[in-house]
């Protein structure tokens, strides 16, 4: 009898850790990079973000002549709540500044005051800040006006198997998927690395991207520079998704209930026979 069930729990010992192993091939990053980069390969896809609607920006004008300035000065920003953005930029030692945010419109537009409406969606912000910097010469507004804008609310959703999923508030404007799952604590032992899913909203379209971050022509994806409001999905194992079930949490209160009658049998026995 005991060597009945010496014989069984070997048994699963060796089923477990067969079961436990993974191969190399699904966890290990960029595999074939050593080839791939024998020499340098340009950079082709677009990693510059462009504007959309809702996307928040912060607009700041220069000029020689301060005093110029006065006429873009508001109280309550128009599109957004009035957050003023001139202490934003005297931290960065500029006081000649007259800065706030605003909103993009679901046309894609900017209001301004005494410039009015600018079409800027699908632009970038230095292409943005051309935008403002032309309209205001035409106006014959200020003779030399500096204008320079950046985005506010740039950010990216992370879900799925990753240590830490949650929103990535991104620092500059040029951030790939390693950068992102990087902030979330790298995909965690259940994560599929070969399994990865980005949607992106483009042109008023959603789209979604397969990535495989163990390949090394990840890197000539569209997708592997995120954009604003991407969200990326790493799917997990099946053994994950078996072990969140309730079936499965009952089976483990069970098979440990079992687990201890068996013990407790077993010695009943063994002192038995002594």
């Amino acid at each position: 009898m005991i060597k009945k069930l010496i014989s069984c729990l070997t048994i699963a010992l060796v089923l477990v850790a067969v079961s436990s192993c993974v191969s190399t091939k699904k966890i290990v990053y960029f595999q074939g990079a050593e080839n791939t980069f024998l020499t340098p390969q340009k950079i082709m896809q677009q990693y510059e973000m462009r504007l959309k609607p809702a996307d928040q920006v912060l607009v700041s004008i220069t000029a020689s002549d301060p005093e110029l300035l006065a006429i873009f000065a508001q109280n309550i920003t128009m599109g957004t709540s009035g957050v003023n953005g001139s202490s934003y930029l005297n931290n960065m030692n500029n006081s000649m500044s007259n800065a706030y945010s605003y909103t993009i419109s679901n046309k894609g537009e900017l209001i301004l005051p005494a410039i009015g409406s600018l079409k800027v969606e699908g632009l970038t912000t230095p292409e943005c800040a051309r935008e403002i910097e032309n309209a205001i010469k035409a106006k014959n507004l200020v003779p030399d006006p500096e204008v320079t804008v950046r985005l506010l609310n740039a950010r990216v959703t992370v879900v799925g198997a990753v240590h830490a999923p949650r929103v990535v508030n991104l620092t500059s404007e040029r951030n790939t998927i390693v950068d992102v799952l990087a902030q979330c604590s790298d995909i965690d032992d259940a994560g599929l690395r070969y399994k990865i899913k980005l949607f992106r909203e483009q042109n008023g379209n959603m789209l979604m991207y397969d990535l495989d971050m163990t390949k090394s022509d990840i890197f000539t994806s569209p997708a592997y520079y995120v954009q604003q409001n991407d969200m990326i999905y790493v799917e997990p194992n099946k053994t994950k998704r078996i072990k969140s079930s309730s079936f499965y949490t009952a089976l483990a209160a069970w098979s440990s209930i079992l687990g201890i009658v068996t013990t407790c049998v077993s010695l009943f026995f063994l002192i038995k026979k002594n």
